[in-house]
């Protein structure tokens, strides 16, 4: 796997030179030093340095209607012993007209996007439906976006459903999702999407799952404010099974390089039952440097449980 790592950074410069004047390459890398704030008995404290993930990217301008966009994404495996590297965004653009574009292959997902945007700390921590795993961030497919005016705007998606690391299911049952959003003005910003998991069976308990995304977003000179509600219904294809989530999130920018960021989720009435809370202060060293010194706390759902409290010094670097 490391020779893989490497052969593959090896090839991502040689190309990016070699084309540095026709396309654009990107490098993006998240890491953290985090130290477990439990008693000192707790045998589950810990403190670690770690490199959370690393992508690297290219982008094409092929001509005035097509482009192309590929991202490896390198992180640790479920047992962070080892990086595993996932081919993420293999992506060809179409600009078919000026209202419409229209990606295809491995494409980046629409559902939470635009909360990804609000939240804008994805260094620090994943949006809500990153975070507890209803949505992947890339999967192979197809995406559609359409201007309607400067207001609204609509996309469209149909893809595999398993994400960018997994193969397509069996079953060969797409997830489809339609969305909208509405900016009231340049500061005001509104969404609902919803998002749909075909059932692979006919029996009396199976269903389609539907994800209902209702979000907003408002941002001024130095205030940001975000929220979302997630509802899902028939989950798992699951008859009558339901989950719910809520995230509340905010900054304040205090000058060009300080802000203070705060969020809570409510993921009491999801399969984690629990609920996350951060909060902490952002630095930007440098043009594509930004350090964050930060507290994240979990708290179990069951009555009398304590929160789990880890102080965390995130760093993004990207060029």
């Amino acid at each position: 796997m490391k020779k893989t790592i490497l052969l593959l950074s090896a090839a991502f410069i040689t190309v990016a030179s070699a084309s540095a004047q026709e396309g654009k390459p990107s490098v993006k890398i998240f890491s953290n030093f985090n130290y477990d704030m439990s008693t000192e008995e707790d045998e589950n404290a810990f403190k670690a340095f770690e490199i959370k993930r690393a992508y690297l990217g290219y982008s094409y301008k092929i001509d005035d209607q097509f482009s192309t966009e590929i991202t490896f994404d390198v992180g640790k495996n479920e047992e962070g012993s080892s990086y595993t590297a996932f081919l993420k965004i293999a992506s060809l653009q179409w600009k078919a007209c000026d209202e419409l574009s229209i990606n295809f292959g491995m494409v980046g997902t629409k559902n939470f996007k635009f909360m990804e945007g609000a939240w804008g700390r994805r260094y620090v921590e994943k949006s809500a439906l990153d975070k507890y795993k209803w949505a992947s961030s890339a999967d192979v497919g197809v995406t559609a976006d359409y201007t309607f005016s400067d207001k609204i705007s609509l996309d469209a998606q149909v893809i595999n459903g398993e994400g960018f690391n997994k193969l397509q299911a069996s079953n060969g049952l797409f997830r489809g999702g339609l969305g909208l959003t509405y900016k009231v003005n340049e500061s005001l910003s509104l969404r609902v999407q919803q998002d749909l998991s075909p059932r692979s069976s006919y029996d009396d308990m199976s269903a389609s799952q539907t994800i209902t995304t209702g979000a907003i977003s408002y941002t001024s000179n130095n205030i940001t404010i975000g929220a979302e509600t997630n509802m899902m219904r028939n989950s798992g294809n699951v008859k009558d099974a339901e989950q719910d989530m809520m995230s509340i999130y905010g900054a304040y920018k205090m000058s060009d390089k300080y802000t203070v960021f705060a969020r809570h989720d409510d993921a009491s009435k999801t399969n984690k039952e629990g609920s996350f809370t951060v909060y902490g202060i952002e630095r930007k060293m440098a043009k594509g440097v930004t350090v964050a010194l930060n507290l994240q706390s979990w708290t179990d759902s069951a009555e009398g449980s304590e929160a789990e409290n880890t102080l965390f010094l995130n760093l993004e670097y990207k060029f």
